[in-house]
């Protein structure tokens, strides 16, 4: 059977196993992409050096729904174009051309639906006494590595002693509820934490505000980035020392309130697109990110309503 909506809507767990979202949170995605689709297409045609007239060359073999399913799908699954194409009952060509030209769409849309915490609203609630000394209204940041194939050039620079592999790094910021506030662009995966996060803005949005950050032990130092920033991270560990009791129990604390940036994390990391090997480069890896936090979104504000 050839991948369509108006087949795959029929079965809705082969839909959601297939790109990591409900018929209907698509459905409601839908017309927004249309509409950004329908500009970009205006905006190609429009261009003061076209030489052909509109509506010249060959029809696109598929729908403008069906170019959104497949870029999901392609994003979820992670298919050469090969077998997106013979999927949707196209050529690779015509995948590819919907590849190049939705994931973009779907980064604004990302954007759209990441916010920072209101400063006016959020009020930290039912966590212990040993986090007074934490941010009351905070966003919790994390990173992730993404293996990539090994550059042509600059292999060290992209060499991670992590992962011993070549890789990307992509910072993630999360507010107590889960739900995704801030992506960072991609780094070589040999930057420290800390060094993507002074790279990435989000120190800025975050010092005009009254909301904190938290991070994990990467992340030491980040309270004396900024006079206005109040950031925390766990208790270390004493040099040759045991560590006391109550750091432990701090730590524990502190990480029931950081486990909603690794949920978030393992979410997006169900999109193969951003846990199998990267093959398409880095320019577009930041997109594909972002795009990808888009989707995670709107399926947790289904779940909320």
């Amino acid at each position: 059977m050839i991948f369509r909506r108006e087949h795959l809507g029929q079965h809705p767990a082969v839909f959601r196993s297939l790109t990591g979202l409900t018929v209907e949170t698509f459905d409601r995605m839908l017309p927004e992409l249309l509409r950004a689709l329908a500009a970009d297409r205006r905006r190609r045609l429009d261009r003061p050096d076209r030489q052909r007239a509109p509506g010249g060359g060959d029809d696109f073999d598929l729908a403008v729904a069906d170019q959104s399913l497949l870029t999901v799908v392609w994003l979820r699954q992670y298919p050469t174009q090969e077998c997106l194409g013979y999927l949707f009952g196209a050529s690779d060509s015509t995948a590819l051309r919907a590849v190049r030209r939705c994931p973009p769409l779907l980064e604004a849309a990302g954007k759209d639906s990441m916010r920072l915490p209101d400063p006016g609203r959020g009020k930290r609630r039912d966590l212990p006494a040993l986090l007074t000394g934490t941010p009351e209204l905070a966003v919790i940041v994390d990173t992730f590595e993404q293996r990539t194939q090994r550059p042509r050039r600059r292999q060290r620079a992209y060499y991670s002693g992590k992962k011993k592999a070549h890789t990307l790094k992509s910072q993630v910021a999360v507010d107590e509820g889960g739900r995704i506030a801030d992506v960072g662009d991609s780094r070589p995966g040999r930057w420290a934490d800390l060094k993507v996060f002074r790279r990435s803005g989000l120190l800025g949005k975050l010092a005009r505000g009254k909301v904190g950050a938290l991070g994990d032990l990467g992340y030491v130092g980040i309270g004396g980035l900024s006079p206005r920033l109040r950031g925390a991270t766990p208790r270390r560990k004493p040099r040759g020392q045991e560590r006391p009791a109550a750091d432990r129990r701090s730590n524990r604390a502190f990480a029931r309130r950081r486990i909603k940036v690794g949920h978030a994390i393992g979410r997006r990391r169900r999109f193969q697109a951003l846990s199998a090997v990267n093959r398409h480069g880095r320019k577009g890896h930041a997109a594909r990110v972002r795009a990808v936090a888009g989707l995670v979104n709107r399926m947790l504000d289904q779940k909320a309503a």
